[in-house]
């Protein structure tokens, strides 16, 4: 019951500033090896980290083993990018206070000559038919994480199961994997925020879009301390806390690379 209450108390703080550590330590946030990639989380946390009190310890990996570090109580809370994944760890009582942070999209990369002629697509789902027509060849992350399964979703959808030498699971993050792609001139699903930060150091180019139709978006879970009462819920809401305020919404805004917005902030400008 006293865990209960503690729990309760620490949601019913509001989406002010942030609150203080006490005495300081150490908060553990997983999230995507996209936004890491990106550079976001080194352009944003250490302001977090002056305003709270403590250090943020990112461990970058899958959307999947984000949420199963969140489901053993291995870290505090976790910034992800799979609805579905999300609401079921929700559902579990594994996670609380989900929160939409930011949103991009995904893009399909490949080399510049296009042998399977993208941009006269009419779907993503189209794109990928046209992909495995073509015999790829297709580097998939291959590691269950957000994009990954978004990828899955849209082989699905076009109705192939990609199989043979020209599908590649590389079952690495999303820079190897773009490298991986541009030294292959293969193509691949990737978030336009790790594609921007990348983009000098990879022989691809951006071959289809569809911002509606790959939208991206990130959310922000607590990982519920009723069940693991080691976890540091308490700074994990000021975490969550200051991702929307006004503050960190900026910054998410006006990270940019080459003079690109990477993300755009989930929570209207006021």
């Amino acid at each position: 019951m006293r865990r209960l209450a503690l729990v309760l108390a620490a949601l019913s703080v509001g989406w002010a500033a942030p609150v203080p550590a006490a005495g300081g330590g150490h908060l553990r946030l997983a999230t995507t090896t996209s936004v890491e990639n990106s550079g976001l989380c080194a352009a944003i946390l250490p302001v977090f980290e002056r305003r709270a009190g403590l250090k943020v310890d990112v461990i970058a990996v899958g959307t999947g083993q984000a949420i199963k570090l969140g489901e053993s109580g291995d870290v505090d809370v976790i910034l992800v990018h799979d609805p579905a994944l999300e609401e079921a760890f929700v559902r579990s009582g594994a996670g609380i206070r989900r929160t939409l942070v930011m949103v991009n999209d995904f893009v399909i990369l490949g080399p510049a000559a296009d042998p399977a002629s993208m941009p006269s697509c009419a779907s993503p789902a189209d794109a990928f038919r046209r992909i495995a027509a073509a015999g790829g060849p297709f580097v998939s992350r291959g590691d269950g994480s957000g994009t990954h399964l978004r990828e899955k979703s849209l082989w699905k959808e076009a109705g192939t199961a990609p199989t043979g030498a020209w599908y590649i699971e590389a079952g690495q993050g999303m820079g190897p994997v773009i490298l991986m792609a541009g030294e292959k001139r293969a193509y691949t699903l990737t978030d336009r925020g790790t594609w921007l930060a990348m983009q000098d150091k990879a022989n691809l180019a951006v071959v289809y879009e569809n911002p509606e139709a790959l939208r991206n978006e990130y959310h922000v879970i607590a990982v519920n301390s009723a069940r693991w009462p080691h976890v540091r819920l308490r700074e994990a809401l000021a975490l969550i806390r200051w991702l929307v305020s006004r503050e960190a919404q900026d910054l998410i805004g006006r990270y940019q690379k080459g003079g690109v917005q990477l993300f755009k902030p989930a929570v209207p400008a006021r």
